[in-house]
């Protein structure tokens, strides 16, 4: 998947991508888990498997062990999805565990697939994970 370092970041920051989330996609830990949200949706948008898969804590019902199916089974949601938007609703910071409402504008084959989710992140060993989410 093709975006420009210099495009605006698709997390809705203002900046940059090369500037915003792709130090995190690059290897800069996130420092909450709103940063790891946001960054984890621009690799969505971006086509960054492996950054999806990382940042994906262990006791999520899609980790899995089979990385090539799982890298290629992302790829295949970022090639099929027209993202358009990222919208905070709320953020509920803590010491080990955090929560992100948000809301993604998206379409998959130009069919309306927007959704409104409150995920949840761990923070073991000073990384912010996802582990899941609740759909609204």
């Amino acid at each position: 998947m093709k975006f420009s370092v210099n495009n605006s970041c698709p997390c809705g920051s203002g900046n940059k991508y090369k500037k915003c989330c792709q130090v995190f996609h690059k290897g800069k830990i996130p420092s909450n888990a709103l940063e790891l949200m946001k960054s984890r949706y621009s690799a969505y948008v971006v086509g960054d498997a492996k950054y999806i898969m990382k940042t994906t804590h262990i006791n999520n019902p899609d980790f899995t062990l089979l990385k090539e199916q799982w890298e290629k089974d992302i790829l295949e949601f970022c090639n099929g999805t027209r993202f358009e938007k990222l919208d905070i609703i709320n953020f509920i910071d803590a010491d080990d565990e955090s929560f992100v409402e948000f809301k993604v504008t998206m379409y998959i084959k130009d069919k309306d697939s927007s959704f409104i989710e409150k995920s949840r992140f761990l923070k073991e060993n000073n990384i912010w994970k996802y582990v899941d989410g609740e759909f609204r």
